[in-house]
Order: structure tokens, then C-alpha cells, then sequence
């Protein structure tokens, strides 16, 4: 407080600082395809189930589109080749199972929490965040936030 009062900031830790969507997006896909030239483009995984950046499985692709007419717009084959597209399906099955966070994340408001349910989520399915099998996978990509 009085370090406050004379003008004097306090140092800011990790868990303090604040995250965007941007920088769970990023994360995310770097430990998805971060090695594939493109930006994921065109990255295929798990045995042809996976596709695009974010690595998109047809289950989840199907839950975003279920809920938003944009993703239902398009074949999950799209999210081989189109970030955007990706990004939307991503941001749909959010939405849908981590509503909250992704919503603090949009506004540049997320806490560390946040961007770890998200990742869980998009790593181990809509419980993911409960998982200790998705802790592997959180590591990774929080050793990518800024």
C-alpha cells in the first residue's frame, strides 16, 4: 500500500499477468504444429483424424458446428488449409465449453486459469480441464505464453 501511495509499481508475477486470446490461440497451435511450415497449414496428425493448426478432430469440429452456423457452414476439411476457419471452430467449441474463459481471454482479461482450461479442454475434450492426462499437454503450451 504505501509503495502504492508513493508512485512505486510492484513487481508483477506470472500469476498476475493478464492474457488474451491471441496468446492462448498462439500457444495452442504452436504445440499443435509450431514445427510445420505455414502456421499448421496443411498439418495432418493422428493417423489423418487430425487436421489444420489447431489439429482439429471431426468430433470437435462437429460440437462447434452444432452451435455455430458459421463452422456448419464448412466441411471439417476445411480446417486442413484455413486458419480462419480453424480459428472459428476453435472459438465456437469454446464457447460452448469454456464460456467464461473465453470470453475474459477475448477481452484481453484471462488469468493463467483460463488459458490453462482452454488448452485442457482442446487437448483432452469438454471434461479436459479434469483430466491429468492434459497436464502434459498444459505444460507445454504455458511454457509458450508470454
Amino acid at each position: 500500500m504505501l509503495l502504492a501511495l508513493l508512485g512505486l509499481a510492484l513487481p508483477a508475477d506470472a500469476s498476475s499477468r493478464l492474457y488474451s486470446w491471441e496468446d492462448a490461440l498462439h500457444a495452442i497451435r504452436d504445440v499443435e504444429t509450431g514445427g510445420e511450415p505455414d502456421h499448421g497449414r496443411g498439418a495432418v496428425g493422428d493417423g489423418g483424424k487430425a487436421l489444420g493448426p489447431y489439429q482439429i478432430h471431426a468430433a470437435y469440429w462437429q460440437d462447434a458446428a452444432d452451435r455455430d452456423p458459421l463452422v456448419a457452414a464448412q466441411a471439417h476439411s476445411v480446417c486442413l488449409r484455413d486458419l480462419a476457419y480453424s480459428r472459428q471452430v476453435v472459438g465456437s467449441y469454446m464457447h460452448r465449453y469454456a464460456r467464461a474463459e473465453t470470453a475474459r481471454l477475448r477481452a484481453g482479461k484471462g488469468t493463467l486459469a483460463d488459458v490453462e482450461k482452454v488448452a485442457r479442454i482442446h487437448n483432452g475434450g469438454p471434461r479436459g480441464h479434469r483430466k491429468a492426462a492434459t497436464l502434459g499437454y498444459w505444460n507445454k503450451v504455458r511454457a509458450l505464453l508470454p
